[in-house]
This record gives structure tokens, sequence and C-alpha cells, in this order.
């Protein structure tokens, strides 16, 4: 078969052509309608399944973390109910509003009692936060290494929620001088929320 040959070739002619030469059209035909199905059809099928795979390693994760949630969902209702109990019986510790004078009579009374001398007791303004206000105490007391202990063990007894914060010490002769705030916390009556 001479090259010239294929000059000749005639398209409504094709069932004449050689065999050698239909062999040679049908692959090249086959090889473009595969080209551009790959890249018409499957090329953008591949992009989408790789991202649906991303997508579905991604739902996999969620699933598990769900699934150990769901599994441990009645153990968190028990914990929540202990909770409710726990939280209920601190907010019994937070003094009312009718409460709080005797909350501070109690605190000066401790450290009187355990031999402090007061050389400051300033209660300072409400301070709103959330369901509770926060009442700081200024005090100023002298006394003894062991009397300062018992006075913060005697006010840690209380059936109030007292903290203490911003405390120094202070050498004063054979004595201490203790700059120190207490805070107690007063709960918000219902009609005030």
């Amino acid at each position: 078969m001479d090259m010239s040959s294929l000059s000749e070739l005639d398209f409504n002619e094709s069932g004449e052509w050689p065999f050698i030469i239909k062999m040679i059209a049908i692959i090249l035909l086959c090889s473009v309608v595969w080209g551009a199905g790959y890249y018409f059809i499957i090329n953008d099928k591949k992009i989408e399944l790789a991202s649906l795979e991303r997508k579905e390693i991604q739902l996999k994760q969620s699933f598990v973390k769900k699934q150990a949630k769901a599994v441990n969902l009645e153990a968190y209702k028990e914990q929540m109910k202990e909770m409710k109990v726990t939280f209920s019986s601190m907010l019994q510790q937070l003094p009312r509003k009718n409460e709080v004078a005797d909350l501070l009579i109690d605190i000066s009374s401790s450290g009187l009692v355990n031999g402090l001398v007061f050389n400051l007791f300033k209660p300072g303004g409400e301070r709103p936060v959330d369901f509770y206000a926060e009442l700081p105490i200024q005090m100023t007391v002298t006394g003894t290494y062991h009397q300062f202990g018992e006075f913060v063990s005697a006010i840690a007894a209380l059936p109030r929620i007292v903290t203490m914060h911003n405390l120094t010490l202070t050498p004063r002769g054979n004595k201490m001088t203790m700059n120190i705030t207490a805070k107690t916390y007063r709960y918000f009556d219902d009609e005030q929320e």
C-alpha cells in the first residue's frame, strides 16, 4: 500500500477501503470517542468522586463523635442531674439579700473570737455577675500568725461561701498586720431576676 493511495480514499466509499485502513480508522475513531468521553464525562465524575470521598470521611468522623455521645447519653443525663443537685446546694450557700448583714457580723465576730484587732472592716458595693452579685469586704487586721490561721479556718467553716483574695502580711512588732479582701456572693432573689 502506497502513501499516495491514502489521499485517494473517499469517505463515502469507506466500505471499499482496504482492511488495514479500516482497522486503523476504527481504532482512531474509538480512541477519539474514548478520549472525548473521558474528558467530558469521566474526568468530571472523578473530581466529584474525590470530593464525595472527602465528605464521606468527614461524615464518618462526625458519626463516630455523635455515636460516642449517644452511647453515653444516659450517663450524661445522670451527670446532669447530679450537677443540678450540686448547683442547687451551692445556691443554698449563697446568702439572700436579707442574710448579708448576718454574714458580715459572722465574719467580724470570727475575727474577734480569734483575738484579732480590726483596723479596717469595709464592705464594698455589690457587683452583679450572671445570677449572683459579688460583695467584696476590705479588711485590715492585726494579730499573730496562728490567730490568722484560726480566723481563715473559721471563715471557711461558715455555712455561706466566702473566698479570700489579695492577702498580704506585714510584720508589726511582735504581731503582724494582714490586709485581705474577703468576697461573698449573694444570690439574686427571684423577683430581682
